[in-house]
């Protein structure tokens, strides 16, 4: 056995992002379109999952905070999630945090975006 390991093991599978609703939107087969698409059907406005990726740092909680400062002020009916487990940060291909994740898509990575901005960037994605 080697002191580094590259590659995968043989029997350990590749994993993906899970959906906000758990998988129970979408069979295994679906593609990540399909996931964002038939997202949880109780969802409003075309948002499915708002997600804050993070390491816990005062960067990271800033941008918590704005996020969900935002989303009152527009009156979204969607909770906005903070993560902060590297392991489903990494999923997401997240080189830098804190990140921004609205329905599955990383859409800001390295900043910590003000209200205004936040705001901004989902008018912008249509929502």
């Amino acid at each position: 056995m080697s002191l580094f390991s590259f590659g995968k093991r043989k029997n350990e599978e590749t994993r993906k992002p899970v959906c906000a609703c758990n998988g129970s939107c979408a069979t295994s087969e679906a593609t990540e379109i399909d996931k964002v698409s038939n997202c949880c059907s109780e969802a409003k406005d075309g948002i499915c999952c708002i997600k804050v990726l993070g390491t816990g740092c005062v960067s990271c909680h800033a941008l918590y905070e704005n996020t969900q400062a935002a989303v009152r002020t527009m009156k979204l009916p969607v909770e906005v999630e903070y993560i902060t487990d590297l392991q489903k940060v990494m999923e997401y291909g997240v080189m830098s945090v804190p990140a921004l994740v609205v329905n599955e898509k990383v859409i800001s990575a390295g900043k910590v975006l003000k209200e205004g901005d936040i705001q901004a960037l989902l008018e912008k994605l249509g929502f």
